[in-house]
């Protein structure tokens, strides 16, 4: 039995040849994310990660939402990470959900969040985490924590605002209003808007197109985009150096100078 094919609490896994499908399960309270889907998710991200026949992560959600953040109804019973008083709370928190943007960060696979629905609060955070997103007119994003009282507890003041700029995150972060299909085209938190009927379609051609370039230099590609955005330049310029000195001697490399010469597509192998 291979490692996808396990029965993961609140997720379903599918590796269909170089891209690995994760999907939130969790559909009778819209994908809201419980403490079993935190430990799927993040079981299946860091096996992935090291995995070399993954080279594109898609995250979706089951049924009509892409993930609704919070359970509401464990918040007004006080369960599962909701329990206990204040500092508890906070212990959940760090050692709960806040476990989900700290492996997402620190992934070096490319990660594609395909909205087909509402992403709220914790889920709107989730797929703001995710390297790419695109969806279509029924996409919704809310950084709805205002609404209820709350602040967002699981790093999404931290990525909304690199995804779409302060400004708007915060009259987002502020307000706790909705932006849905174009409008969130048009404030970049969809990179792609697609008809609903073309979405998998779609989804599975971007991330075979990210799949088929050179492994190595996507992942160190990211990695040194992530890094760009929180670094002096002489910390961006060195570690460029260190990725291209290691990119430049791969054996992908060469291949496509090669197919480059022969005008043809190259096949990449990761080496």
């Amino acid at each position: 039995m291979s490692f996808y094919s396990q029965i993961f609490p609140h997720l379903k896994v599918n590796l269909a040849s170089s891209v690995l499908w994760v999907t939130l399960d969790n559909p009778e309270q819209s994908n809201a994310i419980s403490l079993e889907m935190v430990d799927s998710l993040t079981q299946v991200l860091k096996y992935a990660d090291f995995d070399a026949k993954v080279r594109v992560i898609v995250l979706k959600g089951e049924g009509a939402s892409f993930c609704a953040g919070g359970d509401v109804k464990a918040m007004q019973n006080k369960t599962g990470m909701f329990a206990g008083e204040s500092n508890e709370l906070r212990m959940r928190y760090i050692h709960g959900i806040q476990q989900i943007p700290k492996c997402i960060e620190e992934l070096s696979k490319p990660m594609i969040a395909m909205v087909h629905g509402p992403a709220i609060g914790a889920g709107c955070d989730l797929a703001m985490m995710c390297d790419l997103r695109i969806g279509t007119a029924k996409s919704k994003f809310g950084e709805t924590f205002v609404k209820l009282g709350l602040v967002p507890g699981d790093g999404g003041t931290f990525f909304l605002q690199r995804v779409i700029g302060f400004s708007k995150a915060m009259q987002m972060s502020l307000t706790g209003d909705l932006v849905a299909g174009e409008e969130a085209y048009q404030w970049g938190l969809l990179n792609y808007l697609v008809a609903e009927a073309d979405l998998e379609v779609e989804t599975q051609k971007l991330a075979e197109k990210i799949a088929n370039n050179a492994p190595v230099a996507v992942q160190m590609t990211k990695k040194a985009m992530k890094t760009a955005y929180l670094s002096d330049l002489q910390t961006v310029l060195e570690l460029s150096a260190a990725y291209q000195g290691i990119t430049q001697r791969t054996q992908d490399h060469f291949t496509a100078l090669e197919a480059m010469k022969e005008k043809k597509a190259p096949s990449f192998q990761g080496r």
